[in-house]
Formats: C-alpha cells, structure tokens, sequence
C-alpha cells in the first residue's frame, strides 16, 4: 500500500493523479510542458493507495500518445542505481505497465526499454510479463540467457529457479525457452518446471491445520495458541467448529463467546453469527465493548458477515451509535437494507463524509447504498465524494450512484468518465453520456476502435451505437 502525496482536485496534477477523465481533457488543454511534467510525475511517483486494484497504466498511456510525449524521463526513473537497492514492485510497477501499454500501440522505444531492463532491472518479473503479451517470439527468446543468468547454478539458484518458473503470471517467455535446445536455456527450464510441479505437489499433500475429528475445545485451544503466534485464525477456527460441533455443544460455544480466552471468543462468535445463533446479536453487542481490541474488532466482523432479517433489524438499532459497531450498522443497511432506511444511510453517508472526508473506507459500502436505494438528496454529497477522492473505484463507485439518482450526470459527470481511468467507469459513461455533446461522440467511437479497451467498455459503445446509430 502507498501513502502518496495527493496535490488538490481542482490541480491538473490531482485530477492525473486521481485518474479522472477531466485530467485528460484539462492536459490535452495545458501547455504541453507543464501537461508532459504532470504526468511524469504521476508515472514516476505511484499516485495510488492501493496500486494493486487501482487503474493507472493506460490512461497514462493513452495521454502519453496524445501528448506525443517522449519516454526519457521513465529510462532514467528505471535505470537509476537505486532499483537494485529499492526492489518494491511499487517503485517501477506503474512506469512498466504504461510501457506495456504503449508497446501494444506500436510504440518500439517502449519495447526497447521493456526488453533491456527484463535484462538488467530488479522488477524483471514485472517486465518479462509486459513483453510476454506484446512481443514477438526473437525478441523474447533473446531474453533467455539474462534472465537465466539471474539464478546461479547451485542449488539455492535452483530453488529460486524453479520458484520463478511456478510463479510466473505470464508463463509465454518459458514455454519458449524450455523448447531452447541449448542445455543451459531448454534443459534448466524444463527441469525448474519440473521441481515446481513436485514442489506444489508436496504442498498439496502435506495440508496444515486442525482436523474435523478434533473437539470444540481442541478448536478453541488451536485458535488461542494461533492469536498467541500472532496468526488470526478465527475464521478457519469457526468453519472448524461447523465440523466437529454437535447440538450439545452449543451452551460451551455460546460461553466461549461470551467470557472465553480471545481466540476462544472470536472463533465462537464467527460460528454462531455463520448459524445466525438467537444468542449472537446479544453476544456481539457484548463483545464491542471488550476490552480487547481484537476481539472488539471481530465482533464487529461477525455481524458484518450475517444474512437475514435479524441482522437488518438489530442495524436499525445500533446505526446511531457512534463507534465501529454504528458504522458497521450503516453498512449493513446501506448494503441489505429496504427503502424505509434510506434516511439512516443518507445521515451515515453526510456524517461519514464531514468527520472523515472522502476517502473514508466506510463510503464503500455507503455510496453503493445510495445508489441502491435511489437516494435523489444524496446526489449533493455523492457529486462531492466523485470530485475529492483519490481513489478511483471510489470514484467509480459515486459514478454508478449518481447515474442512479442524479438526473444531471448523463450531461454531467458522465462526459469525462469517458476519459476515467478505470474501464468499469468508463462502462457506466458509454451507457448513460448524452450524444448531444459532441465530444461524447467523438470518444465512443475511439473506443469503440481501440485494441487496447476493455471488452465491457466496447460491448457498451456498440450497444449504445447500435441503439442511437444516427446520432453516433
């Protein structure tokens, strides 16, 4: 996870660094300098919280080719003596990715510099796998011997060998190289696969953990010695219990939850919650105000997880309490709540944003909730959230929500979620911008033509084409 810097939304530099369709629209409108540092900037100092999940590498890359921007400023952020001392993926993860994106429009400065740091970087896993979707088979079986020569002939080169080979997300690069007649590429690649193969085989036939012939109270003991060890076992601890309990056994799991050690207790309330137990609400309740903040947290956990009726109920309730349990309230109702509780989630959604502002983990749950429910009145505060946050599912999130009770974003925001940096925004902007700006045409029809879209995103332009064809 990063904790980037995020320069204010009015900014060109936060609107590129949020991803938002209007960073595009606002650089293709700057000065192409002042456009061309921005977004170095952004390619070179990973704007995201979460870099795993969140989209970057082909809006950069699209205005990479808009702007006609030059690839100097990535080499030297690649190439520094640092990267064999930083080693992060978040380091040079994006800047790869946009190189890999741009290889795949045939951009050949991109490749190069793909192919020579898969031959010298330290992220040179993250490389081979870009060149593995956009390169030919000469350019990949070039890489053969520097990679290989990562990996020393001894046995722990081996080992780590054979883990890359079972590792790989992209496994082209070594099905080429294993079919190299030369024994120091064909013969050490096949073998390495080989060891993989029998290495996950030894895992799969020596599985850890409880058996379902164990007691309730062996369960409770193995839990106890996992929070101990500082493993969080509770979940499986609880799908053990579904095991190995018994109708006798209820009155010592209901016990355990309510005065047993930690791991004891969190295991317990997990199963009773998981078989929506008469006892587990009380129980819960209880369990917050437990000193323990490990067991305060999995009580709130617990009911998170719950179905049904009762847990809807008992979140009417607790929804004003102002502590975990409260907010977690608001999230059930948000997520399983009747149109009689949209006023509960619009006061969640208001008070979340004014204590903890945009990027509240909270508003996950809560924007989806709004959007759910058809709340008209949260249009204000959703419009807000889509502006400030800097996460771009977040963003996405808002988006679906104020096509749902805005009746201003298809002539709104859903204009420049065209240009968002994540494809399930862009979808949501395909189905609902209105085709009376002409900018909305132009763009469907570039996306409807890009090799490098999303099947969704296309599938939505060619419905929406196909369904106002005169217009588009």
């Amino acid at each position: 996870m990063n904790d980037p810097v995020i320069a204010p939304s009015g900014t060109l530099l936060g609107l590129l660094q949020r991803g938002r369709g209007d960073g595009t629209l606002h650089a293709l409108a700057a000065p192409r300098k002042e456009a061309l540092a921005a977004l170095n900037h952004c390619v070179l100092s990973d704007p995201r919280h979460d870099w795993q999940v969140e989209n970057r590498s082909l809006y950069y890359a699209r205005l990479y080719l808009d702007l006609d921007g030059g690839l100097g400023e990535i080499e030297r952020h690649l190439f520094v003596p640092d990267d064999h001392f930083v080693t992060e993926d978040s380091r040079t993860g994006l800047a790869l990715a946009v190189l890999g994106h741009l290889a795949s429009y045939d951009r050949d400065d991109a490749l190069a510099l793909l192919r020579r740091y898969a031959a010298t970087g330290s992220n040179w896993a993250w490389a081979l796998d870009e060149l593995a979707l956009r390169d030919d088979d000469a350019g990949l079986r070039a890489l053969a011997v520097p990679v290989l020569g990562r990996f020393p002939a001894t046995p722990q080169g081996e080992a780590e060998l054979a883990a890359a080979v079972r590792d790989a997300y992209e496994p082209r690069p070594w099905w080429l190289w294993a079919d190299d007649p030369r024994d120091s590429v064909g013969a050490r690649v096949r073998a390495a696969a080989e060891q993989g193969s029998f290495d996950r085989w030894q895992r799969q036939m020596r599985p850890t953990g409880p058996r379902p012939g164990w007691s309730v109270q062996a369960v409770f003991d193995w839990a106890q010695q996992g929070l101990k060890r500082g493993s969080e076992l509770h979940l499986p601890a609880a799908r053990c219990l579904t095991a190995v309990a018994g109708p006798g056994d209820r009155a010592a799991i209901v016990e355990a939850a309510r005065s047993g050690t930690d791991g004891a207790r969190c295991a317990a309330l997990h199963y009773l919650a998981e078989a929506r137990d008469p006892a587990v609400l009380d129980l819960i309740e209880a369990a917050v105000d437990s000193p323990s903040r490990t067991v305060a947290e999995t009580a709130v956990a617990a009911f998170e997880r719950m179905c049904g009726d009762e847990a809807v109920d008992r979140a009417r309730c607790w929804v004003q309490r102002p502590d975990a349990l409260g907010a977690s309230a608001a999230g059930v109702l948000a997520g399983r709540g009747g149109v009689q509780d949209a006023h509960l989630v619009l006061g969640a959604l208001r008070e979340t944003v004014r204590a903890d502002g945009p990027d509240a983990a909270l508003l996950w749950t809560l924007v989806d909730g709004a959007g759910r429910l058809g709340i008209a009145c949260a249009a204000p505060v959703l419009r807000h959230v889509y502006r400030e946050t800097a996460s771009s599912h977040l963003r996405g999130s808002a988006a679906r929500a104020l096509a749902a009770t805005d009746p201003s974003f298809g002539a709104g925001f859903a204009v420049e979620c065209l240009w968002d940096c994540e494809e399930t925004t862009r979808e949501v902007a395909a189905l609902h911008a209105e085709t009376g700006d002409v900018r909305v045409v132009d763009r469907l029809r570039r996306l409807a033509a890009d090799p490098a879209e999303e099947a969704e995103v296309q599938t939505a332009v060619r419905n929406r084409i196909g369904t106002e064809g005169t217009a588009v």
